[in-house]
C-alpha cells in the first residue's frame, strides 16, 4: 500500500517536488508519534497510522478516480479511506491506527492545501532543510527549489567533458 500509493503521488501531485514529497512523511511520522504519546490513543505501531495518511491525502488528491474493492465494488476513491478503515474493523483490525492516519492526513492536507487556497498563508511551507537534504543527495527533483545541488568537484568527467561550441555560429 505504501508502495502503491506513495509511487502514485509521486508521480501525481508530487511530480517535481520531491522535497515536498519527504516533508508530507516527515510531517506525518512525527505527527504520529506525537498523537502515539498520548494515552488515551494507545497506538504502539505507526506502519498502518502511516498507510492510511498516505491513502488519504491521495484519496484527496485524487477525489474522482475509480477504485475497485476486491473485485466487488467500484467507488470513487475520496471515500477510500473510510472504507479501508470500515473493512479493517470488520477483519478484526483496532480502529485507532487508522483512525489517527485519516486525522493525520487531513491535518496535512488541511494545512498544506486547503488553508492556504482560503487565506493565502501556508504554514506547512517545505523547509529549506529539507530542500537541501534533496539537493545533497539528488533525491529526486524539486521545481522552483530555494537551493541548489552542491557543485561536484568531478564535473566533466563523465562522456560529455570538455568545451562546447554551438554549431550554427
Amino acid at each position: 500500500m505504501i508502495a502503491r500509493y506513495g509511487v502514485m503521488l509521486e508521480k501525481g501531485a508530487f511530480d517535481k517536488r520531491t522535497a515536498d514529497f519527504l516533508w508530507m512523511m516527515i510531517f506525518g511520522a512525527i505527527s504520529l508519534l506525537v498523537l502515539s504519546v498520548i494515552p488515551q490513543l494507545n497506538t504502539y505501531v505507526l506502519g498502518l497510522p502511516m498507510v492510511s495518511m498516505l491513502v488519504y491525502v491521495w484519496s484527496r488528491e485524487n477525489p474522482n478516480a475509480q477504485i475497485n474493492i476486491y473485485g466487488i465494488l467500484q467507488l470513487k476513491a475520496f471515500y477510500l479511506p473510510w472504507v479501508m478503515l470500515l473493512l479493517d474493523v470488520i477483519f478484526g483490525s483496532p480502529l485507532m491506527p487508522g483512525l489517527l492516519g485519516i486525522m493525520v492526513g487531513h491535518l496535512y492536507y488541511y494545512f498544506a492545501v486547503l488553508h492556504p487556497l482560503a487565506t493565502g498563508k501556508n504554514y506547512l511551507k517545505t523547509p529549506k532543510w529539507v530542500h537541501k537534504i534533496v539537493a545533497r543527495f539528488r533525491i529526486g527533483m524539486q521545481a522552483n527549489a530555494p537551493v541548489r545541488a552542491p557543485a561536484n568537484g568531478n564535473a566533466g568527467t563523465g562522456a560529455f567533458r570538455g568545451r562546447s561550441y554551438r554549431l550554427n555560429q
